[in-house]
């Protein structure tokens, strides 16, 4: 969990980033781009995609399969771990359709109106730390993994999973003083959804069944998430 100093905003609007702000998963587009990086074979690097990827079948966890994804980056240093990411978003910014317009717009309109803005992720500050500069972020709530002299350890301190996400941010806004029923949370999952029922102004993005009915049952807003 990365909290800096928020400005002296009254509310704040919370952002899911995968698949909610941005268009892609991050940690595992990333992952992919990174084992390219890194120089492993294209063969390797089919068989490390699908064993990242087979995390992600029903019946593991998300907080385990989450942990598990991390330990893949054990014994790489933070910088060339850091670097990659700098790369990685740089050519997303090249090719177009990385964000989620709708979204982003949003958020940019919620800064423009004072809001602290906070990504919320299972992602971690290796990819997102370039998401949240671009985005002018405020803070990121995100999985951290382990770091020791300079180098990851495969371990994880802490994941920002299902309702880990709301914990983090009622923390937050607890520590700030700043009453949730002011604020704003957009997702797209059912995992966004203990998220989205802390705030005044919860918002669903996206088409998933689950979620286009709770946010019918709730009055909540939705965006259609449209790729820009």
């Amino acid at each position: 969990m990365i909290t800096p100093p928020l400005p002296s905003a009254t509310a704040v609007a919370f952002f899911d980033v995968d698949e909610t702000l941005t268009t892609v998963k991050t940690m595992f587009d990333f992952y992919d781009f990174f084992l390219a990086a890194v120089g492993h074979s294209e063969e390797e690097q089919a068989r490390l995609r699908d064993d990242a990827r087979a995390l992600l079948l029903p019946g593991l966890p998300r907080e385990q399969g989450n942990r598990l994804f991390y330990r893949r980056f054990a014994g790489y240093k933070a910088e060339q771990v850091d670097a990659a990411g700098e790369a990685w978003f740089d050519r997303h910014l090249e090719r177009g359709g990385f964000f989620h317009r709708d979204v982003l717009d949003a958020l940019r309109e919620h800064r423009a109106a004072g809001l602290a803005t906070v990504l919320v992720s299972g992602s971690f500050q290796g990819c997102l730390g370039h998401v949240a500069a671009y985005v002018g972020a405020d803070a990121v709530l995100c999985t951290r993994p382990e770091i020791r002299d300079g180098e990851y350890t495969g371990d994880v301190l802490e994941t920002m999973i299902g309702d880990a996400k709301a914990r983090a941010a009622r923390a937050l806004l607890a520590e700030r003083g700043i009453a949730p029923e002011h604020c704003h949370a957009y997702g797209d999952h059912t995992s966004d959804l203990e998220l989205l029922r802390l705030v005044g102004h919860p918002v669903v993005v996206g088409s998933h069944p689950d979620m286009v009915a709770e946010a019918e049952r709730n009055d909540w807003r939705r965006l259609p998430g449209v790729p820009g």
